[in-house]
């Protein structure tokens, strides 16, 4: 059965399409990345037809909400995947890149994985929490200049008194923005459920838990730890070929961010979770490197967190696994019983 797939390039102004009709004929074309145009593209979409584009990020969105609203399947792969897939390659251009996605498309439909827009309150999530990150970061860049001009034998008094209600404007809307995230996830009850059940573990707090929140769509688009971890960069893989075997790597192909806040996270949880402390300290003795034990308990952390959210209850210090052996006795002398 013949599947129309179309190649879709995306930019910020245009959208270059490329197909292959019944007749094997190739056709190109060009629309702007607007509702209009985009809707009047989709409506000439055949039932079985697919769409096939590059991951460029916030490009992307409006295509993938308006294939969503209309049942058009679209997947969206990483440039790199399409790269190293396709042999070498040589030149550019938009039309060029519309027709390898295409191959691509065409090639490996079975490994397409078809994508869905986040749903309306993660969005606003998002927005919020990048608004946040927006404002920490300038805050910070301020900060530091302030201090570079400590170390300066003469100062401006008027570059201090100018800084300093930019500062203090930029605290309060930082704290503003805080209110409305926090007002946000409490009015999704199952947002808030997993954001509480996600700060109950040691060494996870607000900033954490809302970015694993928004980066694993609610624990639904990346649904188990093992999948978490990869995504963040904290799951080793292995390192062999033949005779040769070398130590187990992690991808450096992850979410910086979020690894970065895991560690943070690990650094808490080795300062104030005894388990922790003590896997840590055991490691150290076995000459294992600070940066790979912190690696290790960030996994082991998110393993925890994805536990309380699918088990409904919230982590305990306290709690003490059994033997599964003796579950299996107390189950068969209840039976009996």
């Amino acid at each position: 059965m013949f599947m129309q797939v179309y190649g879709i390039d995306l930019s910020m102004e245009k959208i270059d399409i490329n197909s292959i009709d019944e007749k094997g004929k190739e056709k190109q074309k060009e629309v702007k990345n607007g509702v209009v145009s985009i809707s009047k593209f989709l409506s000439t979409v055949p039932k079985d037809g697919m769409l096939c584009a590059e991951y460029t990020g916030a490009y992307g969105d409006l295509l993938v909400y308006l294939c969503n609203q209309v049942k058009v399947p679209i997947a969206l792969v990483p440039g790199y995947t399409m790269k190293h897939s396709l042999g070498l390659l040589k030149g550019k251009d938009d039309p060029l890149d519309a027709r390898r996605i295409r191959e691509y498309g065409e090639r490996f439909t079975d490994k397409l994985v078809f994508s869905e827009y986040d749903e309306e309150y993660i969005v606003e999530l998002k927005q919020l929490y990048t608004l946040r990150s927006q404002l920490v970061k300038a805050r910070k860049t301020l900060l530091t200049s302030d201090k570079g001009r400590d170390h300066l034998p003469m100062q401006s008094i008027s570059a201090h008194n100018h800084l300093q209600p930019v500062l203090c404007g930029l605290d309060a809307e930082i704290e503003a923005v805080e209110k409305e995230i926090e007002a946000l996830i409490k009015s999704n009850e199952d947002l808030y459920e997993n954001y509480e059940f996600a700060k109950s573990v040691t060494g996870i707090g607000p900033v954490i838990a809302t970015d694993l929140l928004i980066k694993t769509g609610n624990f639904k688009k990346i649904d188990t730890a093992r999948k978490a971890a990869s995504y963040a960069g904290v799951c080793p893989f292995p390192n062999k070929s033949g005779k040769m075997e070398g130590k187990s790597k992690t991808s450096p192909f992850a979410d910086k961010k979020l690894k970065s806040l895991l560690y943070m996270g690990a650094k808490s949880a080795v300062k104030h979770n005894k388990e922790y402390k003590l896997y840590y300290q055991k490691k150290q003795l076995e000459g294992k490197p600070h940066y790979l034990i912190m690696n290790n308990i960030s996994n082991k952390m998110l393993r925890t967190i994805y536990s309380v959210v699918k088990n409904k209850t919230p982590y305990s210090q306290d709690y003490i696994c059994l033997d599964p052996r003796e579950r299996i006795i107390n189950s068969s002398t209840k039976k009996v019983a």
